[in-house]
Protein backbone atom coordinates (compact mmCIF):
# COMPACT_ATOMS: atom_id res chain seq x y z
CA UNK A 1 0.00 0.00 0.00
CA UNK A 2 2.57 2.48 1.04
CA UNK A 3 4.20 2.13 -2.36
CA UNK A 4 1.63 2.78 -4.54
CA UNK A 5 1.26 5.99 -2.46
CA UNK A 6 4.41 6.57 -2.78
CA UNK A 7 4.40 6.16 -6.48
CA UNK A 8 0.99 8.01 -6.63
CA UNK A 9 2.08 10.88 -4.61
CA UNK A 10 5.29 11.45 -6.36
CA UNK A 11 3.29 11.72 -9.72
CA UNK A 12 0.68 13.62 -8.49
CA UNK A 13 3.30 16.53 -7.01
CA UNK A 14 5.50 16.44 -10.41
CA UNK A 15 2.63 16.50 -12.44
CA UNK A 16 0.89 19.42 -10.80
CA UNK A 17 4.21 20.99 -10.55
CA UNK A 18 4.29 21.21 -14.93
CA UNK A 19 0.22 21.06 -15.92
CA UNK A 20 0.54 24.10 -17.05
CA UNK A 21 3.29 23.56 -19.88
CA UNK A 22 1.56 19.91 -20.27
CA UNK A 23 -1.64 21.64 -20.69
CA UNK A 24 0.17 24.00 -24.05
CA UNK A 25 0.93 20.72 -25.62
CA UNK A 26 -1.02 17.97 -27.36
CA UNK A 27 0.19 15.49 -24.57
CA UNK A 28 -1.97 16.19 -21.08
CA UNK A 29 -4.44 15.13 -18.93
CA UNK A 30 -5.96 11.68 -18.88
CA UNK A 31 -3.60 10.93 -21.90
CA UNK A 32 -0.55 11.18 -19.54
CA UNK A 33 -2.59 9.47 -16.93
CA UNK A 34 -3.40 6.44 -18.39
CA UNK A 35 0.32 6.08 -19.96
CA UNK A 36 1.63 6.36 -16.07
CA UNK A 37 -0.74 3.59 -15.13
CA UNK A 38 0.50 1.64 -17.93
CA UNK A 39 4.31 2.02 -17.12
CA UNK A 40 3.81 1.94 -13.47
CA UNK A 41 1.64 -1.04 -13.81
CA UNK A 42 1.85 -5.04 -13.85
CA UNK A 43 2.81 -4.98 -17.47
CA UNK A 44 5.66 -2.02 -17.10
CA UNK A 45 7.83 -1.35 -14.01
CA UNK A 46 5.55 -3.30 -11.52
CA UNK A 47 5.79 -0.47 -9.02
CA UNK A 48 1.88 0.06 -8.94
CA UNK A 49 -0.12 -2.90 -8.24
CA UNK A 50 -3.76 -1.52 -7.44
CA UNK A 51 -5.98 -4.28 -6.52
CA UNK A 52 -9.14 -2.08 -6.89
CA UNK A 53 -12.23 -4.13 -7.65
CA UNK A 54 -15.19 -3.62 -10.21
CA UNK A 55 -17.28 -1.67 -7.33
CA UNK A 56 -14.04 -0.05 -6.12
CA UNK A 57 -13.30 1.35 -9.93
CA UNK A 58 -17.14 2.42 -10.50
CA UNK A 59 -17.24 4.64 -6.83
CA UNK A 60 -14.11 6.49 -7.93
CA UNK A 61 -15.46 7.27 -11.41
CA UNK A 62 -18.96 8.40 -10.26
CA UNK A 63 -17.51 10.53 -7.30
CA UNK A 64 -14.80 11.59 -10.44
CA UNK A 65 -18.07 12.65 -12.74
CA UNK A 66 -20.20 13.64 -10.22
CA UNK A 67 -17.53 16.36 -8.58
CA UNK A 68 -16.37 17.36 -12.63
CA UNK A 69 -20.08 17.73 -13.76
CA UNK A 70 -20.89 20.28 -10.60
CA UNK A 71 -17.64 22.32 -11.31
CA UNK A 72 -18.14 22.52 -14.78
CA UNK A 73 -21.87 23.55 -14.80
CA UNK A 74 -21.05 25.86 -11.90
CA UNK A 75 -19.02 27.90 -14.25
CA UNK A 76 -21.13 27.76 -17.28
CA UNK A 77 -21.72 31.19 -18.54
CA UNK A 78 -25.62 31.45 -18.22
CA UNK A 79 -26.16 34.37 -20.64
CA UNK A 80 -24.31 32.66 -23.60
CA UNK A 81 -25.79 29.45 -22.91
CA UNK A 82 -29.46 31.21 -22.91
CA UNK A 83 -28.39 32.78 -26.16
CA UNK A 84 -27.06 29.34 -27.42
CA UNK A 85 -29.63 26.42 -25.77
CA UNK A 86 -30.52 25.43 -29.19
CA UNK A 87 -26.60 23.38 -29.72
CA UNK A 88 -27.39 21.50 -26.50
CA UNK A 89 -30.94 20.70 -27.46
CA UNK A 90 -30.33 19.64 -30.50
CA UNK A 91 -27.75 17.25 -29.61
CA UNK A 92 -29.74 15.76 -26.49
CA UNK A 93 -32.74 15.51 -28.52
CA UNK A 94 -31.67 14.51 -32.26
CA UNK A 95 -27.46 13.96 -32.01
CA UNK A 96 -28.34 11.53 -28.87
CA UNK A 97 -31.21 9.05 -29.89
CA UNK A 98 -29.35 8.76 -33.60
CA UNK A 99 -26.07 8.25 -32.09
CA UNK A 100 -27.73 5.09 -30.29
CA UNK A 101 -29.36 3.95 -33.60
CA UNK A 102 -26.45 3.99 -35.28
CA UNK A 103 -24.57 2.46 -33.38
CA UNK A 104 -26.96 -0.37 -32.41
CA UNK A 105 -27.06 -0.73 -36.72
CA UNK A 106 -23.21 -1.21 -36.94
CA UNK A 107 -23.37 -3.45 -34.23
CA UNK A 108 -25.88 -5.50 -35.17
CA UNK A 109 -23.28 -5.78 -38.94
CA UNK A 110 -20.43 -6.29 -36.85
CA UNK A 111 -21.24 -8.64 -33.92
CA UNK A 112 -22.40 -11.91 -34.51
CA UNK A 113 -22.12 -13.08 -30.80
CA UNK A 114 -24.04 -10.80 -29.63
CA UNK A 115 -27.94 -10.93 -28.99
CA UNK A 116 -30.29 -7.68 -30.48
CA UNK A 117 -31.02 -6.32 -26.70
CA UNK A 118 -26.85 -6.79 -26.05
CA UNK A 119 -25.74 -4.98 -28.74
CA UNK A 120 -28.35 -2.30 -28.02
CA UNK A 121 -26.43 -2.46 -24.23
CA UNK A 122 -23.42 -1.69 -25.94
CA UNK A 123 -24.73 1.49 -28.13
CA UNK A 124 -25.90 3.08 -25.45
CA UNK A 125 -22.78 2.63 -22.92
CA UNK A 126 -21.24 4.50 -25.75
CA UNK A 127 -23.55 7.40 -26.45
CA UNK A 128 -22.16 9.41 -23.89
CA UNK A 129 -19.45 12.18 -24.24
CA UNK A 130 -17.33 13.16 -21.01
CA UNK A 131 -17.07 16.30 -18.98
CA UNK A 132 -13.52 15.42 -17.85
CA UNK A 133 -12.26 14.27 -20.98
CA UNK A 134 -13.28 16.90 -22.78
CA UNK A 135 -12.17 19.35 -20.40
CA UNK A 136 -9.17 20.38 -22.63
CA UNK A 137 -11.53 21.63 -25.23
CA UNK A 138 -14.87 23.32 -23.15
CA UNK A 139 -12.67 25.24 -20.62
CA UNK A 140 -9.95 26.91 -23.50
CA UNK A 141 -11.30 30.61 -24.48
CA UNK A 142 -9.69 30.06 -28.22
CA UNK A 143 -13.09 28.05 -29.00
CA UNK A 144 -15.96 29.68 -29.39
CA UNK A 145 -18.17 30.63 -26.41
CA UNK A 146 -21.38 29.00 -28.40
CA UNK A 147 -19.52 25.41 -29.26
CA UNK A 148 -17.86 25.88 -25.67
CA UNK A 149 -21.01 25.88 -23.75
CA UNK A 150 -22.87 23.60 -26.21
CA UNK A 151 -20.37 20.95 -25.76
CA UNK A 152 -19.99 21.46 -22.10
CA UNK A 153 -24.35 21.30 -21.21
CA UNK A 154 -24.22 17.79 -24.29
CA UNK A 155 -21.51 16.07 -21.71
CA UNK A 156 -23.36 17.30 -18.25
CA UNK A 157 -26.27 15.90 -19.01
CA UNK A 158 -26.46 13.00 -21.73
CA UNK A 159 -24.84 10.42 -19.35
CA UNK A 160 -27.91 11.14 -17.09
CA UNK A 161 -30.18 10.72 -20.22
CA UNK A 162 -28.82 7.42 -20.39
CA UNK A 163 -28.86 5.73 -17.59
CA UNK A 164 -32.48 5.10 -17.61
CA UNK A 165 -32.06 3.90 -21.11
CA UNK A 166 -29.28 1.66 -20.25
CA UNK A 167 -31.33 0.19 -17.42
CA UNK A 168 -34.44 -0.61 -19.50
CA UNK A 169 -31.90 -2.76 -21.69
CA UNK A 170 -30.21 -4.50 -19.29
CA UNK A 171 -33.65 -5.42 -17.48
CA UNK A 172 -35.04 -6.83 -20.82
CA UNK A 173 -31.50 -8.41 -21.49
CA UNK A 174 -32.34 -10.09 -17.98
CA UNK A 175 -35.96 -10.87 -18.84
CA UNK A 176 -36.95 -9.35 -14.94
CA UNK A 177 -40.17 -7.95 -16.15
CA UNK A 178 -42.86 -8.97 -18.39
CA UNK A 179 -43.30 -8.32 -22.29
CA UNK A 180 -46.69 -5.97 -21.68
CA UNK A 181 -44.97 -3.62 -18.53
CA UNK A 182 -41.82 -2.85 -20.84
CA UNK A 183 -43.45 0.72 -22.34
CA UNK A 184 -44.72 1.63 -18.60
CA UNK A 185 -40.99 0.56 -16.94
CA UNK A 186 -39.56 2.94 -19.73
CA UNK A 187 -41.63 5.73 -18.93
CA UNK A 188 -41.22 4.97 -15.05
CA UNK A 189 -37.79 4.61 -15.26
CA UNK A 190 -36.65 8.05 -17.43
CA UNK A 191 -39.28 10.17 -15.40
CA UNK A 192 -37.65 8.85 -11.89
CA UNK A 193 -34.14 9.32 -12.60
CA UNK A 194 -34.53 13.21 -14.85
CA UNK A 195 -37.18 14.21 -12.61
CA UNK A 196 -35.90 12.77 -9.18
CA UNK A 197 -32.38 14.19 -10.44
CA UNK A 198 -33.46 17.79 -11.26
CA UNK A 199 -35.58 18.03 -8.10
CA UNK A 200 -32.64 16.78 -5.29
CA UNK A 201 -30.16 19.38 -7.76
CA UNK A 202 -32.41 22.01 -7.32
CA UNK A 203 -33.79 21.78 -3.75
CA UNK A 204 -29.92 20.72 -2.28
CA UNK A 205 -28.31 23.77 -3.65
CA UNK A 206 -30.78 26.41 -2.81
CA UNK A 207 -30.61 25.05 0.61
CA UNK A 208 -26.91 25.28 0.39
CA UNK A 209 -26.24 28.22 -1.60
CA UNK A 210 -27.88 30.18 0.67
CA UNK A 211 -26.52 28.24 4.29
CA UNK A 212 -23.55 29.28 2.75
CA UNK A 213 -24.63 32.75 1.71
CA UNK A 214 -26.03 33.07 5.24
CA UNK A 215 -22.79 31.37 7.38
CA UNK A 216 -20.48 34.22 5.42
CA UNK A 217 -22.48 37.11 6.17
CA UNK A 218 -22.30 36.14 10.34
CA UNK A 219 -18.58 35.27 10.13
CA UNK A 220 -19.03 31.83 10.83
CA UNK A 221 -17.07 29.66 8.11
CA UNK A 222 -13.35 29.94 7.97
CA UNK A 223 -11.21 29.89 4.68
CA UNK A 224 -10.22 26.83 5.12
CA UNK A 225 -13.52 25.02 5.47
CA UNK A 226 -14.54 27.03 2.44
CA UNK A 227 -13.44 25.45 0.73
CA UNK A 228 -14.88 22.04 1.31
CA UNK A 229 -18.67 23.26 1.21
CA UNK A 230 -18.67 22.67 -3.04
CA UNK A 231 -17.24 19.22 -3.37
CA UNK A 232 -19.57 18.45 0.01
CA UNK A 233 -22.80 20.06 -1.57
CA UNK A 234 -21.65 17.97 -5.23
CA UNK A 235 -21.31 14.25 -3.26
CA UNK A 236 -24.52 15.60 -1.22
CA UNK A 237 -26.55 15.89 -4.70
CA UNK A 238 -25.06 12.72 -6.40
CA UNK A 239 -25.17 10.40 -3.07
CA UNK A 240 -29.21 11.54 -2.37
CA UNK A 241 -30.45 11.48 -6.11
CA UNK A 242 -28.83 7.67 -6.77
CA UNK A 243 -30.21 7.34 -3.25
CA UNK A 244 -34.05 8.03 -4.07
CA UNK A 245 -33.58 6.45 -7.36
CA UNK A 246 -32.86 8.97 -9.40
CA UNK A 247 -29.50 10.21 -11.63
CA UNK A 248 -27.13 11.26 -9.18
CA UNK A 249 -25.17 13.01 -12.45
CA UNK A 250 -28.12 15.07 -13.65
CA UNK A 251 -28.35 16.23 -10.32
CA UNK A 252 -24.94 17.38 -10.01
CA UNK A 253 -25.06 19.16 -13.32
CA UNK A 254 -28.74 21.17 -12.19
CA UNK A 255 -27.18 21.82 -9.15
CA UNK A 256 -23.53 22.97 -10.34
CA UNK A 257 -26.12 25.52 -12.73
CA UNK A 258 -27.96 26.65 -10.12
CA UNK A 259 -25.13 27.15 -7.57
CA UNK A 260 -23.20 29.13 -10.29
CA UNK A 261 -25.95 31.51 -10.34
CA UNK A 262 -26.43 31.93 -6.82
CA UNK A 263 -23.39 32.46 -6.39
CA UNK A 264 -21.77 34.22 -9.58
CA UNK A 265 -20.04 37.52 -7.58
CA UNK A 266 -17.62 35.01 -5.79
CA UNK A 267 -18.55 31.46 -7.46
CA UNK A 268 -14.61 31.05 -8.62
CA UNK A 269 -13.02 31.29 -5.46
CA UNK A 270 -15.60 28.77 -3.90
CA UNK A 271 -14.68 26.43 -7.10
CA UNK A 272 -11.43 26.77 -6.92
CA UNK A 273 -10.76 23.55 -4.09
CA UNK A 274 -13.46 21.39 -5.65
CA UNK A 275 -11.70 21.72 -9.41
CA UNK A 276 -8.27 20.88 -7.96
CA UNK A 277 -10.35 18.16 -6.18
CA UNK A 278 -12.08 17.21 -9.48
CA UNK A 279 -8.74 16.96 -11.16
CA UNK A 280 -7.19 14.46 -8.54
CA UNK A 281 -9.74 12.11 -8.74
CA UNK A 282 -9.75 11.81 -12.65
CA UNK A 283 -6.03 11.74 -12.65
CA UNK A 284 -6.15 8.72 -10.18
CA UNK A 285 -9.59 7.04 -11.99
CA UNK A 286 -7.57 7.16 -15.05
CA UNK A 287 -4.14 5.72 -13.71
CA UNK A 288 -6.38 3.11 -11.97
CA UNK A 289 -8.09 2.91 -15.27
CA UNK A 290 -4.67 2.24 -17.19
CA UNK A 291 -2.47 -0.13 -14.84
CA UNK A 292 -5.79 -2.07 -14.78
CA UNK A 293 -8.39 -1.97 -17.38
CA UNK A 294 -5.61 -0.95 -20.17
CA UNK A 295 -3.22 -2.89 -18.98
CA UNK A 296 -5.72 -6.73 -18.79
CA UNK A 297 -7.06 -5.60 -22.59
CA UNK A 298 -4.03 -5.21 -24.36
CA UNK A 299 -3.82 -7.46 -26.68
CA UNK A 300 -7.04 -9.20 -26.54
CA UNK A 301 -8.89 -6.78 -28.58
CA UNK A 302 -10.41 -8.60 -31.66
CA UNK A 303 -10.91 -6.86 -35.00
CA UNK A 304 -14.58 -5.85 -34.92
CA UNK A 305 -14.01 -4.82 -31.39
CA UNK A 306 -11.20 -2.26 -32.49
CA UNK A 307 -13.53 -1.43 -35.73
CA UNK A 308 -16.63 -0.95 -33.78
CA UNK A 309 -14.20 1.43 -31.06
CA UNK A 310 -12.78 3.80 -34.11
CA UNK A 311 -16.15 4.07 -35.80
CA UNK A 312 -17.89 4.65 -32.44
CA UNK A 313 -15.30 7.64 -32.33
CA UNK A 314 -16.07 9.04 -35.79
CA UNK A 315 -19.07 7.63 -37.71
CA UNK A 316 -21.14 6.72 -35.02
CA UNK A 317 -20.39 10.15 -33.47
CA UNK A 318 -20.19 12.91 -36.15
CA UNK A 319 -22.84 11.85 -38.98
CA UNK A 320 -25.75 12.29 -35.98
CA UNK A 321 -24.35 15.79 -35.03
CA UNK A 322 -23.65 16.79 -38.53
CA UNK A 323 -27.57 16.02 -39.29
CA UNK A 324 -28.55 17.42 -35.69
CA UNK A 325 -26.30 20.74 -36.60
CA UNK A 326 -28.55 21.10 -39.96
CA UNK A 327 -29.93 24.57 -39.93
CA UNK A 328 -28.18 25.82 -37.00
CA UNK A 329 -25.44 28.16 -39.04
CA UNK A 330 -22.63 26.47 -38.36
CA UNK A 331 -19.85 26.56 -40.34
CA UNK A 332 -18.64 23.32 -41.24
CA UNK A 333 -15.21 22.70 -39.32
CA UNK A 334 -17.40 23.78 -36.46
CA UNK A 335 -19.74 20.82 -37.27
CA UNK A 336 -16.86 18.84 -37.57
CA UNK A 337 -15.19 20.29 -34.39
CA UNK A 338 -18.17 19.65 -32.21
CA UNK A 339 -18.51 16.12 -33.86
CA UNK A 340 -15.18 15.09 -33.27
CA UNK A 341 -15.13 16.12 -29.36
CA UNK A 342 -17.42 13.36 -28.12
CA UNK A 343 -14.67 11.53 -25.91
CA UNK A 344 -15.44 8.40 -24.00
CA UNK A 345 -14.58 7.90 -20.38
CA UNK A 346 -15.64 8.22 -17.14
CA UNK A 347 -19.73 7.58 -17.62
CA UNK A 348 -18.62 4.64 -19.81
CA UNK A 349 -16.14 3.06 -17.74
CA UNK A 350 -19.23 3.04 -14.85
CA UNK A 351 -21.16 1.65 -17.51
CA UNK A 352 -18.82 -1.10 -17.78
CA UNK A 353 -18.69 -1.73 -14.42
CA UNK A 354 -22.74 -2.27 -13.88
CA UNK A 355 -22.69 -4.54 -17.05
CA UNK A 356 -20.23 -6.57 -15.83
CA UNK A 357 -22.84 -7.22 -12.59
CA UNK A 358 -24.89 -8.10 -14.85
CA UNK A 359 -23.30 -11.26 -16.18
CA UNK A 360 -24.94 -10.81 -19.71
CA UNK A 361 -23.43 -13.68 -22.31
CA UNK A 362 -22.04 -11.27 -24.21
CA UNK A 363 -20.82 -9.08 -21.46
CA UNK A 364 -17.20 -9.77 -22.19
CA UNK A 365 -17.21 -8.56 -25.61
CA UNK A 366 -19.38 -5.61 -24.46
CA UNK A 367 -16.61 -4.47 -21.87
CA UNK A 368 -14.06 -5.08 -23.91
CA UNK A 369 -15.10 -2.98 -26.87
CA UNK A 370 -16.48 -0.12 -24.32
CA UNK A 371 -12.03 -0.25 -22.83
CA UNK A 372 -11.29 -0.21 -26.29
CA UNK A 373 -13.16 2.96 -26.85
CA UNK A 374 -11.91 4.90 -24.42
CA UNK A 375 -8.19 4.12 -24.71
CA UNK A 376 -8.33 5.16 -28.20
CA UNK A 377 -10.15 8.29 -27.25
CA UNK A 378 -7.44 8.94 -24.52
CA UNK A 379 -5.27 8.50 -27.16
CA UNK A 380 -6.99 10.19 -29.89
CA UNK A 381 -8.94 13.34 -28.30
CA UNK A 382 -5.84 13.84 -26.11
CA UNK A 383 -3.36 14.17 -28.80
CA UNK A 384 -5.83 16.48 -31.42
CA UNK A 385 -7.39 18.90 -28.71
CA UNK A 386 -4.99 21.41 -28.95
CA UNK A 387 -3.71 21.25 -32.46
CA UNK A 388 -7.81 20.94 -33.33
CA UNK A 389 -8.52 24.23 -30.94
CA UNK A 390 -5.55 26.29 -32.41
CA UNK A 391 -7.05 25.21 -36.46
CA UNK A 392 -9.97 26.26 -35.44
CA UNK A 393 -9.08 29.72 -33.99
CA UNK A 394 -7.11 30.28 -37.02
CA UNK A 395 -9.52 29.16 -39.43
CA UNK A 396 -12.64 31.55 -37.96
CA UNK A 397 -10.19 34.23 -37.60
CA UNK A 398 -9.14 33.88 -41.58
CA UNK A 399 -12.81 33.68 -42.03
CA UNK A 400 -13.92 36.76 -39.98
Amino acid sequence: MYQNLAVLGAFVFLYSSVAARLERTSINGALVFVFVGLAFGPLGLGLLNLSVDEEGLRTLAELTLALVLFTDAANSDLSVLRSNIAIPRRLLLIGLPLTILLGFALGFLMFDQLGLIEIAVLATMLAPTDAALGKAVVTNEAVPSRIRQGLNVESGLNDGICVPILFLFLILATQTVGEQGNHLLALKLVAEEIGIGVAVGVVLTLAGAWTLKESAARGWVTESWRQVCVPALALACFATAQYLGGSGFIACFVGGMLFGWRAAQRKHALLLAAEGTGDTLAMLTWVVFGAGAVANSLGSFGWNVVLYSALSLTVIRMLPVFIAMTGMGLRLDEKLFIGWFGPRGLASIVFAVIVLNEHLPGGDTITMTVVCTITLSVLAHGLSANPLVALLARRIKQGS
